[in-house]
Protein backbone atom coordinates (compact mmCIF):
# COMPACT_ATOMS: atom_id res chain seq x y z
CA UNK A 1 0.00 0.00 0.00
CA UNK A 2 1.13 3.55 -0.69
CA UNK A 3 1.24 5.64 2.47
CA UNK A 4 2.16 9.30 2.92
CA UNK A 5 3.25 10.75 6.24
CA UNK A 6 4.11 14.06 7.86
CA UNK A 7 6.39 14.35 10.86
CA UNK A 8 6.65 17.63 12.70
CA UNK A 9 8.15 18.91 15.92
CA UNK A 10 8.65 22.50 17.09
CA UNK A 11 12.33 22.68 16.09
CA UNK A 12 12.42 20.02 13.39
CA UNK A 13 16.09 19.29 13.99
CA UNK A 14 16.28 15.73 15.27
CA UNK A 15 13.01 14.20 16.43
CA UNK A 16 11.14 14.78 13.17
CA UNK A 17 13.95 13.13 11.22
CA UNK A 18 14.12 10.19 13.66
CA UNK A 19 10.36 9.71 13.37
CA UNK A 20 10.53 9.88 9.56
CA UNK A 21 13.38 7.37 9.42
CA UNK A 22 11.55 4.96 11.71
CA UNK A 23 8.34 5.23 9.67
CA UNK A 24 10.30 4.55 6.46
CA UNK A 25 12.13 1.53 7.90
CA UNK A 26 9.02 0.04 9.46
CA UNK A 27 6.92 0.57 6.32
CA UNK A 28 9.59 -1.24 4.30
CA UNK A 29 9.58 -4.14 6.81
CA UNK A 30 5.78 -4.35 6.48
CA UNK A 31 5.94 -4.26 2.67
CA UNK A 32 4.47 -0.79 2.15
CA UNK A 33 5.68 2.18 0.13
CA UNK A 34 5.89 5.43 2.08
CA UNK A 35 6.82 9.05 1.43
CA UNK A 36 7.47 11.26 4.44
CA UNK A 37 7.38 15.05 4.61
CA UNK A 38 9.35 16.54 7.50
CA UNK A 39 8.21 19.86 8.96
CA UNK A 40 10.08 22.04 11.43
CA UNK A 41 10.96 25.59 12.31
CA UNK A 42 12.70 26.02 8.94
CA UNK A 43 9.67 24.90 6.91
CA UNK A 44 8.89 21.69 5.05
CA UNK A 45 11.47 19.24 3.71
CA UNK A 46 10.60 16.64 1.03
CA UNK A 47 7.15 18.17 0.52
CA UNK A 48 4.44 15.76 -0.61
CA UNK A 49 3.03 16.39 -4.07
CA UNK A 50 -0.68 16.36 -4.85
CA UNK A 51 -0.14 13.21 -6.98
CA UNK A 52 1.59 11.38 -4.11
CA UNK A 53 -1.27 12.25 -1.79
CA UNK A 54 -3.87 11.19 -4.38
CA UNK A 55 -2.10 7.81 -4.88
CA UNK A 56 -1.87 7.13 -1.13
CA UNK A 57 -4.23 4.72 0.56
CA UNK A 58 -3.66 6.29 3.97
CA UNK A 59 -1.96 9.19 5.76
CA UNK A 60 0.06 9.14 8.98
CA UNK A 61 0.66 12.38 10.86
CA UNK A 62 3.22 12.14 13.66
CA UNK A 63 3.36 15.66 14.99
CA UNK A 64 3.80 17.72 18.12
CA UNK A 65 2.78 20.86 16.24
CA UNK A 66 -0.22 21.84 14.13
CA UNK A 67 -0.21 20.25 10.66
CA UNK A 68 -2.71 21.34 8.01
CA UNK A 69 -4.92 18.40 7.07
CA UNK A 70 -6.90 20.08 4.28
CA UNK A 71 -4.89 18.39 1.54
CA UNK A 72 -5.74 14.96 2.97
CA UNK A 73 -9.55 15.22 2.64
CA UNK A 74 -11.18 11.87 1.85
CA UNK A 75 -8.23 9.85 3.17
CA UNK A 76 -7.89 8.00 6.46
CA UNK A 77 -5.56 10.17 8.56
CA UNK A 78 -3.97 8.46 11.56
CA UNK A 79 -2.76 11.06 14.06
CA UNK A 80 -0.02 10.38 16.60
CA UNK A 81 2.88 12.16 18.20
CA UNK A 82 6.51 12.24 17.12
CA UNK A 83 7.21 10.01 20.12
CA UNK A 84 4.69 7.47 18.76
CA UNK A 85 6.55 7.35 15.43
CA UNK A 86 9.95 7.02 17.12
CA UNK A 87 8.89 4.34 19.61
CA UNK A 88 6.06 2.48 17.87
CA UNK A 89 5.81 3.26 14.16
CA UNK A 90 4.41 -0.22 13.55
CA UNK A 91 1.18 0.62 15.42
CA UNK A 92 0.73 3.86 13.49
CA UNK A 93 1.23 2.13 10.15
CA UNK A 94 -0.93 -0.89 11.02
CA UNK A 95 -3.73 1.43 12.13
CA UNK A 96 -3.44 3.40 8.87
CA UNK A 97 -3.61 0.23 6.77
CA UNK A 98 -6.57 -1.05 8.79
CA UNK A 99 -8.42 2.25 8.29
CA UNK A 100 -7.75 2.19 4.55
CA UNK A 101 -8.92 -1.42 4.24
CA UNK A 102 -12.17 -0.74 6.11
CA UNK A 103 -12.85 2.45 4.15
CA UNK A 104 -12.60 4.70 7.21
CA UNK A 105 -11.89 8.34 6.39
CA UNK A 106 -11.14 11.42 8.40
CA UNK A 107 -8.91 11.83 11.41
CA UNK A 108 -8.23 8.78 13.59
CA UNK A 109 -6.35 9.02 16.86
CA UNK A 110 -3.59 6.43 17.09
CA UNK A 111 -3.63 3.97 19.94
CA UNK A 112 0.05 3.26 20.38
CA UNK A 113 1.94 1.70 23.23
CA UNK A 114 3.65 4.98 24.11
CA UNK A 115 0.41 6.35 25.54
CA UNK A 116 -0.07 6.41 29.31
CA UNK A 117 -1.13 3.45 31.42
CA UNK A 118 -4.42 4.97 32.54
CA UNK A 119 -6.88 2.39 33.75
CA UNK A 120 -4.43 -0.31 34.81
CA UNK A 121 -5.18 -2.04 38.09
CA UNK A 122 -2.56 -2.05 40.82
CA UNK A 123 -2.51 -5.86 40.71
CA UNK A 124 -1.69 -6.05 37.00
CA UNK A 125 1.88 -6.81 36.03
CA UNK A 126 3.70 -3.91 34.37
CA UNK A 127 4.69 -4.63 30.78
CA UNK A 128 7.60 -2.80 29.16
CA UNK A 129 6.16 -0.36 26.67
CA UNK A 130 7.80 1.32 23.73
CA UNK A 131 9.18 0.29 20.43
CA UNK A 132 12.02 -1.78 19.14
CA UNK A 133 15.12 -0.95 21.20
CA UNK A 134 17.35 -1.67 18.20
CA UNK A 135 15.89 1.50 16.66
CA UNK A 136 16.51 3.72 19.67
CA UNK A 137 18.80 6.72 19.56
CA UNK A 138 21.35 4.97 21.78
CA UNK A 139 21.41 1.89 19.51
CA UNK A 140 21.81 4.09 16.45
CA UNK A 141 24.68 6.00 18.02
CA UNK A 142 26.39 2.75 19.03
CA UNK A 143 26.15 1.49 15.42
CA UNK A 144 27.42 4.83 14.11
CA UNK A 145 30.50 4.86 16.33
CA UNK A 146 31.32 1.16 16.15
Amino acid sequence: MNIVAVTSCPTGIAHSQMAAENLEQTAEELGHDIRVEIQGAMGAEDELSADEIADAGAVVIAADTAVSRDRFDGKPVVKGTVKDAVNDARSLLERAVEAAETGETGEIEAETSSEGDAGTDAGEQQVRRGGDRSKSLVARLKRLFS
